[in-house]
């Protein structure tokens, strides 16, 4: 599984922001980050205030099309990651 972290700037800005130490705020963002994916993995609803709500969809099972030879394709089913952001931000 692949490790996942905030790029330096975002870790940065928090750190400026919260007035703590850079490698404070790395752990506080990539803690952050892995409880979300966490969450998101298990299925639940993530509401994060003032940013928005990140919540899994299943999508069905449906027919598409090879692009290149035209010849029908069935794509299976998948989850996928729906952000739906605060009226704040839109």
């Amino acid at each position: 599984q692949r490790e996942l972290e905030a790029p330096p700037r975002v870790r940065e800005a928090v750190a400026l922001d919260a007035n703590i130490s850079k490698v404070d705020a790395r752990k506080a963002v990539d803690a952050i980050i892995r409880v979300t994916v966490h969450s998101l993995r298990q299925g639940e609803r993530l509401t994060l205030t003032g940013l928005g709500t990140f919540s899994v969809q299943q999508k069905p099972a449906r027919m598409g099309r090879n692009p290149r030879t035209g010849a029908p394709v069935k794509i299976p089913p998948r989850k996928a990651i729906k952000f739906r952001p605060t009226a704040e931000i839109e």
